[in-house]
């Protein structure tokens, strides 16, 4: 969140699975300049200095060296980390860093290439979450489950956990997350006597009293393109209508054509249609959404974390952090709770792997608290670890993993799926096609359950998917 698309955010389009847009832009940026990862800067560059030169793939690799893969690390401090692990381990590992694309399609597209060639020499990666599935499927990555306990899962939020498991067993380490979120302007909500909404009748009334005032131009901006970022938003309109996609406990049942989705459909392409939030939000990504919301026009504006950050910034914002607020996205009045998109990445395994002993102990490394204090607090990373969450001195210096805490919570991960690629592609048309009026919701969510039942038919005769 067919080929590749613009993200959500600046950059990172994806292909097939691996094109989980807005982790580009997200999960990398809650209240700081220098970002890394989901949803970073459009523009990250290569740091290549750290091991001597870049590892490109084709290298022999000593017995002792674990090869590390992700994209550019613009803040500096993945190989800072890196760098510490090597001098202290005490073991004699060296992890290698190699450099992958910054777009996560490419990226993604890369591992299946050597993983289906068998010419792969990658021991750890940095993953997306959404690929556990059609890795571990493919038997590409390890199971992880008598390392990674039960015990030591416990501690991580629930959501990650839930993105890395495949038929009941564990495949990657939860490394940082992301979660939608809704922002709005705490001056303008003050100033009407407005407390911020829990429901989108309240987002849509206090919008149109806003607007009407002349305070604002619009009420809410949020992405609603035809690519990853726009089936995240599709996605949590349904959620929080009281819907779902896929049965959660068979992933072979496809339970979309309900009147729940379809009620969360119809909300979202009435945010459109009655003009609450404007006719080109059919085409926004989160950079376009961003803009719009932090010059000052808008209301509300459903994004990731890291747009937090850009308020501080007076080049890219004409308001201030103090105007800013954040709250979980909306529901209906039919739903209990507000659910968000999950995004984040992760520590996989490959199974090809010669040196799983020596991989584990460096996503131990990564993964000990005071690694994932370091990645929130200089590189803007929310946490996945409850704990942290509660730290007063983390809260102190990076405010925003506070605000951000609720959200995180009630996070949610798409449909856990080997084929959630061919999933994304049909959802992304098929809610473009809804908010811009060339379907209805109905229509939609009918179409959708046809589409889906044949790709979780094939899923099921594969990899023998289901409960």
């Amino acid at each position: 969140m067919g080929g590749v698309r613009s993200q959500p955010g600046p950059g990172w389009s994806r292909r097939g699975l691996s094109r989980r847009d807005f982790l580009r832009y997200g999960g990398a940026g809650l209240a700081g300049a220098t970002l890394l990862g989901a949803c970073s800067s459009a523009e990250r560059e290569a740091y290549t200095g750290h091991i001597g030169p870049a590892f490109s793939g084709s290298e022999t690799v000593s017995k002792n060296t674990v090869v590390f893969t992700f994209g550019p690390d613009t803040s500096g401090n993945l190989v800072k980390m890196i760098d510490k692990f090597n001098k202290t381990n005490g073991k004699g590992i060296t992890v290698s860093y190699r450099e992958m694309p910054a777009d996560s399609g490419q990226y993604f597209d890369k591992l299946r290439t050597e993983f289906q060639a068998g010419t792969g020499t990658v021991d750890v990666m940095g993953g997306d979450v959404i690929w556990p599935t059609q890795l571990a499927a493919n038997g590409w990555i390890a199971d992880l489950s008598d390392l990674f306990t039960d015990e030591l899962q416990a501690e991580y939020l629930d959501a990650p956990i839930q993105a890395n498991t495949y038929k009941g067993k564990i495949y990657g380490v939860p490394w940082f997350t992301d979660a939608g979120m809704l922002y709005y302007r705490k001056d303008l909500l003050q100033k009407a006597g407005k407390q911020p909404p829990e429901t989108w009748d309240e987002v849509i009334s206090i919008s149109r009293e806003i607007v009407g005032n002349g305070d604002a131009g619009y009420g809410l901006t949020f992405q609603g393109a035809e690519y990853e970022g726009g089936v995240c938003n599709g996605l949590e309109y349904i959620w929080n209508a009281g819907g779902d996609v896929l049965d959660p406990q068979d992933l072979s049942k496809v339970v979309i054509e309900s009147d729940a989705a379809t009620s969360g459909l119809e909300l979202e392409r009435r945010l459109v249609a009655e003009g609450t939030a404007p006719l080109s939000t059919v085409v926004y990504k989160e950079q376009e959404a961003h803009t719009a919301f932090l010059g000052g026009d808008y209301v509300f504006c459903r994004n990731w974390p890291y747009m937090y950050g850009l308020a501080a910034d007076p080049a890219l914002s004409s308001i201030k952090p103090g105007q800013v607020g954040i709250s979980p996205i909306p529901v209906q009045e039919s739903a209990d709770q507000s659910f968000s998109a999950l995004g984040g990445w992760n520590f996989f395994i490959s199974e090809t792997s010669t040196k799983k002993e020596e991989a584990w102990e460096f996503v131990k490394f990564m993964s000990q608290d005071s690694t994932q204090i370091s990645f929130a607090i200089n590189a803007s990373l929310l946490p996945t670890k409850k704990k942290i969450y509660e730290m007063k001195d983390v809260l102190k210096k990076q405010p925003a993993v506070e605000l951000a805490k609720e959200v995180t919570q009630n996070s949610r991960p798409r449909p856990v799926h080997p084929f959630y690629s061919d999933m994304s592609l049909v959802m992304a048309e098929g809610f473009n096609e809804n908010l811009k009026g060339e379907a209805s919701p109905g229509g939609t969510v009918t179409e959708l359950a046809d589409e889906l039942e044949r790709i979780t038919n094939i899923g099921e005769s594969v990899f023998n998917v289901g409960g």
